[in-house]
């Protein structure tokens, strides 16, 4: 006879199976003039704690307003997001943002990262925000952890494309987020240089159990995440888990 499940046995195997990223019939709608543009329409999907995950499609498919709503940097027309359990538009903005910092690190095409801050102070500031101790010795650790260290002091204006985006992992990481969001994160590099730095996110993704999403329209990125999300003119046509 089968063993029968602790309580703290049955409640770990529930609690696996709950989504740690939600959409529940989320739409974003926009008026221009008499009209009524649809951008996402009844969009429902559930992402594992560890999974990682694309949104894919062609170019005004909606994927970037997705991530932003999953974010909770768009506010949707109608419909839910859940982040690890929150529902997070029955939130207020200074609350979401609250959230943000607790639970996603960012990384974007552009890197976003401060042009007046160094290598260091730019990986710094998310734990300067969150109040963390001994702030510019874990970012050192994290520059050194991503082949910067000879780069801490630099500004982004003197790094190469490839080193800015090493900057902007660093950053995403630094805080040990339960999730990272990612928009085109190998967009403005080259063949090579993206390949690196996807090898390089996907290492420290899988070290650190961080559940990844990703918006991006390389299919190298693509194929190597474990679920993959499909838009057309803002519906999900297809997904593959």
């Amino acid at each position: 006879m089968a063993e029968k499940l602790t309580v703290e046995q049955s409640n770990a195997a529930i609690s696996s199976d709950q989504p740690i990223i939600q959409a529940c019939d989320l739409t974003r709608e926009v008026n221009i003039g008499e009209d009524k543009l649809v951008i996402l329409q009844d969009i429902n999907l559930r992402i594992r704690a560890g999974e990682s995950a694309a949104i894919v499609g062609t170019s005004g498919s909606g994927k970037s307003t997705l991530l932003g709503l999953l974010a909770g940097l768009d506010v949707p027309t109608r419909g839910s997001v859940f982040l690890d359990g929150e529902d997070i538009f029955k939130l207020n903005e200074d609350e979401r943002a609250q959230l943000r910092g607790r639970l996603l690190g960012f990384m974007f095409q552009s890197f976003q990262l401060l042009p007046s801050l160094t290598a260091l102070e730019n990986v710094m500031l998310p734990l300067e925000l969150l109040a963390v101790g001994n702030a510019r010795a874990i970012a050192y650790d994290w520059l050194e952890r991503v082949g910067l260290k000879k780069r801490v002091k630099h500004y982004p204006r003197l790094l190469s494309g490839g080193e800015q985006q090493r900057v902007a992992i660093a950053r995403a990481f630094v805080t040990h987020p339960k999730m990272l969001f990612a928009d085109e994160p190998t967009g403005n590099l080259d063949m090579i240089t993206g390949a690196q730095i996807i090898d390089l996110m996907f290492q420290i993704n899988q070290e650190q159990g961080t559940t990844l999403v990703l918006v991006t329209h390389d299919k190298n990125l693509s194929a190597r995440c474990s679920h993959i999300i499909e838009l057309v003119a803002g519906r999900i046509v297809s997904e593959k888990a």
